[in-house]
């Protein structure tokens, strides 16, 4: 979150802020009860890549789990892929400080892609193919 809006007020920014928080909340746990999505003592993988997305996905998830009238787990779930220079303590250390549970599966597709595609050429949809199929 940006510590100002574009108007330079912090406390509007943090307002508008908790307004989408509260928005996407209500919209994930609208979208779980009405497609039966998640069920009492279901344990919910989030895979968790390091993007905005999915952390975002894990704070919705972990906020409806501890406000829902249903026991349900959550677990995160990252796939390393063997990237040179990626921390590595990164987000377990994060996923400790929030307490989930997490599984990192590595896989080194970082290789194969460099084995396929030649230098300077865009190695994205490889790498993200590799990852959808581990």
């Amino acid at each position: 979150m940006s510590e100002s809006s574009p108007s330079g007020d912090p406390r509007r920014a943090k307002n508008e802020f908790n307004k989408l928080r509260k928005r996407l909340r209500r919209n994930v746990g609208h979208a779980i009860v009405d497609f039966n999505m998640i069920e009492e003592g279901d344990r919910v993988m989030v895979c968790v890549s390091g993007g905005k997305d999915s952390y975002a996905m894990l704070d919705i998830l972990l906020h409806l789990r501890d406000s829902a009238p249903i026991s349900f787990e959550v677990i995160a779930v990252n796939l390393d892929q063997k990237q040179p220079g990626f921390p590595e303590d990164v987000l377990p250390n994060y996923l400790e400080k929030l307490g989930v549970g997490y599984y990192i599966l590595e896989r080194d597709t970082y290789s194969v892609v460099k084995s396929v595609i030649p230098e300077g050429k865009t190695t994205c949809g490889l790498c993200s193919r590799l990852r959808r199929g581990t």
